[in-house]
């Protein structure tokens, strides 16, 4: 970010290097049903459908709100540039006292989002919320803008590319109309108003920093908040990475030639590829969990249990204390557990500082890549 933002345009035409303070309120004057747009929406909603039933087929929901909200906030903090792997992610995520920046700064991002995802129940999605989400993501509080001088600029030339509204009285107006359309504008279908609200909040850009990481975490919980879905875990991000210049492309077009249809078409398509690609995944987890449960039960018929089974799968790097928190076994004995797992080539294990990982790498492979087959069991 720099630190050229001082005027604003008075002429009515956009200009980047100042204050976008007209930026038109939602909903925009552009057609958002299309004929393209309708079909494209009922195939997101379709997938969407299939994926949040897909999820309810998992018996323990742990399973999934402790593995796929960490690739969502892998890959979006991936989109900013902070660059961390899934298995230092896993490695962490119950204890960041020893990870890296990029890895303590991913973790924020998923804790905001399961945080997010837990105030659902107290308040419905607002300014509130995004100001809790960026605070989170960012580790320190975080409040919508006051002083001018944010712009968003090109990485390797330094050229402005975009300076947002400035004056938080201002940003504070733009975001009342954006939870407005949000919640009231329901003759739209909720995708639709994903797509919109979603250009509307990073133009906006209403903090100094973490906007793109709040914005995409917004979408899962308008998600959540419209019953799409019971939990967080489509994996939109997945697709930005994928398509990132077109993401910037569209979402910068909007503002210079009003393109609403290329962008929404863009979100949907995305919504709609994330998640048939996060049902597949689910099945595949499902039936790894299943082929699990069937080898432990023949391999070790004396220690075996469907809790000991989930808390492998809610925990790829499992601790001792993971069995014992959840009263599995005491210490010395979810000691040999796990150790019989290693055996019987369910887990592997590692060092840690002054700990042991026990790693399901089966499990592993299905989360960090995208096939979705696994090696068999050892006989």
């Amino acid at each position: 970010m720099s630190n050229q933002a001082e005027t604003t345009d008075t002429s009515g035409a956009w200009r980047p290097e100042l204050p976008f303070d007209r930026l038109p309120l939602l909903p925009p004057a552009a057609d958002l049903e299309t004929k393209a747009i309708l079909r494209q929406c009922i195939e997101a909603r379709a997938a969407v459908a299939e994926l949040k039933q897909a999820a309810l087929l998992i018996p323990n929901q742990g399973v999934l709100i402790n593995t796929l909200p960490l690739l969502e906030a892998r890959a979006s903090s991936e989109i900013e540039n902070i660059v961390t792997t899934a298995d230092r992610l896993f490695q962490f995520s119950q204890n960041d006292g020893q990870a890296d920046s990029a890895t303590k700064e991913a973790l924020r991002y998923s804790h905001a989002l399961l945080e997010g995802f837990r105030t659902l129940a107290e308040h419905p999605l607002n300014t509130r919320t995004a100001e809790d989400v960026c605070s989170k993501i960012k580790g320190t509080s975080m409040t919508v803008r006051r002083v001018p001088g944010t712009t968003l600029a090109n990485d390797r030339t330094g050229e402005v590319i975009y300076t947002p509204p400035v004056g938080e009285e201002r940003l504070r107006d733009l975001l009342a109309n954006w939870e407005r359309f949000l919640h009231e504008r329901v003759e739209l279908d909720p995708l639709i108003r994903l797509a919109a609200s979603h250009y509307q909040f990073e133009a906006i850009h209403p903090f100094t920093d973490g906007n793109g990481r709040t914005g995409r975490i917004l979408n899962s919980l308008f998600m959540i908040q419209e019953n799409l879905l019971t939990l967080p875990i489509l994996y939109l991000s997945r697709h930005i990475i994928a398509h990132k210049a077109d993401y910037y492309r569209l979402l910068l077009d909007v503002t210079l030639h009003g393109a609403w249809e290329p962008w929404v078409l863009f979100m949907l398509s995305g919504i709609a590829d994330t998640a048939r690609w996060t049902t597949g995944k689910i099945a595949a987890i499902r039936s790894l969990q299943e082929q699990c449960v069937v080898h432990v039960r023949q391999q070790l018929p004396r220690i075996y249990s469907r809790e000991l089974v989930d808390a492998v799968f809610e925990f790829p790097y499992c601790r001792i204390s993971n069995l014992t928190e959840r009263g599995i076994a005491k210490r010395q004995t979810a000691s040999v557990y796990l150790k019989e797992l290693v055996r019987i080539g369910v887990l592997t294990e590692k060092e840690a500082g002054r700990e042991r990982i026990y790693i399901n790498p089966r499990l592993m492979q299905l989360l960090t890549r995208d096939a979705n087959d696994t090696e068999p069991y050892p006989p």
